[in-house]
């Protein structure tokens, strides 16, 4: 079941939408509307709503000008614009936003069906993986080598921080350090029990820098010091 938040400043059109349309039958449930962009935005972050039918120009905040919160705040959301043909001058900002959908005022309810088909619901998303999840965890499996940080990869994802940081303990139930240094520690031990390459080569191999920042966490996570822990691989 999909759930829609509805963005209409005109009363009139935003009761019409909510219920002249035959929302069930397209698999779908109107879970909040709003007046303005703002409370927009917070009905659908208070709701996972999974897609905002939203105007373009309205109080507070415009729809474009949500759409671009929510991509930055709760990118799973899919934006629809409501608009006319005097607002098409703003296809290409929406484009640049990932605004793929329009309908056309009025709308009619064959278009939108035609809209809604083609965007996954709430049933859907449990969708695979989350895709910047998807793409944090390639990156520390890739690039556990470099430099890297949560700031760093959702920055590449063009998300925030907090919001890859968020969904990555809600999924994984570890932060992005943890994972990265778990990542980093299995590829050290092996690297240790091969014993082709000295402790601060290792070290430097893994990402860690510096040994004494190696040492630290091996000892931490694993509870001996590397080189307590390549003597017990020498004696087996």
């Amino acid at each position: 079941m999909k759930r829609i938040v509805i963005a209409e400043d005109e009363e009139i059109i935003r009761q019409g939408l909510i219920r002249t349309i035959d929302w069930g039958m397209m698999g779908a449930a109107i879970v909040g509307d709003a007046a303005d962009g703002k409370e927009a935005v917070d009905l659908v972050l208070q709701e996972s709503a999974d897609i905002l039918l939203t105007d373009i120009c309205m109080p507070r905040m415009s729809g474009l000008e949500a759409a671009r919160l929510l991509k930055e705040r709760h990118p799973e959301t899919r934006v629809v614009l409501l608009t006319s043909y005097a607002e098409f001058s703003y296809a290409q900002e929406a484009i640049r936003l990932g605004i793929l959908d329009y309908l056309l005022k009025p709308v009619k309810q064959e278009e939108l069906a035609r809209v809604l088909a083609g965007i996954g619901g709430a049933a859907d998303s449990t969708a695979g993986q989350n895709p910047y999840v998807r793409a944090a965890k390639e990156a520390i499996a890739s690039r556990y080598g470099e430099r890297l940080s949560v700031e760093h990869i959702a920055a590449e994802q063009g998300v925030s921080a907090s919001y890859l940081s968020r969904k990555l303990k809600e999924t994984e139930g570890k932060t992005f350090g943890e994972l990265l240094t778990e990542k980093r520690l299995s590829c050290a031990e092996r690297l240790i029990a091969e014993g082709r390459l000295r402790m601060y080569e290792i070290a430097l191999e893994t990402g860690f820098g510096e040994y004494k920042n190696f040492a630290q966490a091996f000892k931490k996570y694993r509870g001996v010091a590397p080189k307590d822990f390549q003597r017990r691989q020498e004696d087996l």
